[in-house]
Parts: structure tokens; C-alpha cells; sequence
């Protein structure tokens, strides 16, 4: 079966976020782009990574990457779907801590989320 926006073969980019690993930022949870498999931050991170890479690449449909978890969003209609198993692995890796990454998570972090 096909999905449209959805590539199963596409590995994620990486562990954590692309854009907090770059600047030394941190995040609340991670999302993977099921397209191209960029893994950034979610809506509540203080960056919001994963909805700027579709407002920027137009790739529309992320999966959580968090462990246990295997939802699908739609940021251009903003609903859940489902979706096929993506490529390996499927969330970031279990001993990293949340939010996170390790060492870079300020004191005052519930503070900084959105909701």
C-alpha cells in the first residue's frame, strides 16, 4: 500500500532533534518526518522544530519518535492517522532522558513549554 507524504524506507536523521542538536538547544518530545525521515522537536518544545520543517519543506505527516509510541499527525489537516512501519530505528534511543538531551535541559524547563 502507498501513503501519500509517507516513506517507510527513509531512516530518521539522527537521535535527537536536527535544529536543538545544531544550536545546543533542548527539547520536550521528538517527531520524525515520515517523508524524509528529519527528526525535530515537538509543538510543545520551545522551538517547535518539527512544524517548521513541514511549514519549510511542506512535508506534512511526522510519527512520534518517542519510545512506545507510533501515531502519525497530519500538520496540514491537523489530524491523526495511521500509517506503515518506518524504517529503523523507530524512536530515539531508551536511555536518553525526557525531555532532553542530557546536560542541556535548564532547571525552570516546565516553564518554557508551550501548550
Amino acid at each position: 500500500m502507498t501513503f501519500h507524504g509517507i516513506n517507510p524506507s527513509i531512516p530518521p536523521s539522527g537521535s535527537g532533534c536536527a535544529e536543538c542538536d545544531e544550536s545546543g538547544g533542548w527539547w520536550f518530545h521528538l517527531r520524525r518526518c515520515a517523508e524524509c525521515g528529519h527528526v525535530g522537536c515537538c509543538d510543545d518544545s520551545p522551538s517547535q522544530h518539527a512544524q517548521e520543517h513541514w511549514r519549510q519543506a511542506g512535508h506534512e505527516i511526522m510519527q512520534s519518535f518517542e519510545p512506545g509510541e507510533s501515531w502519525f499527525w497530519n500538520y496540514r489537516t491537523q489530524e491523526g492517522l495511521r500509517g506503515p512501519v518506518l524504517a529503523p530505528p523507530q524512536a530515539h534511543p531508551l536511555d536518553q532522558p525526557v525531555p532532553g538531551p542530557a546536560g542541556r535541559v535548564p532547571a525552570d524547563w516546565q516553564s518554557k513549554l508551550h501548550s
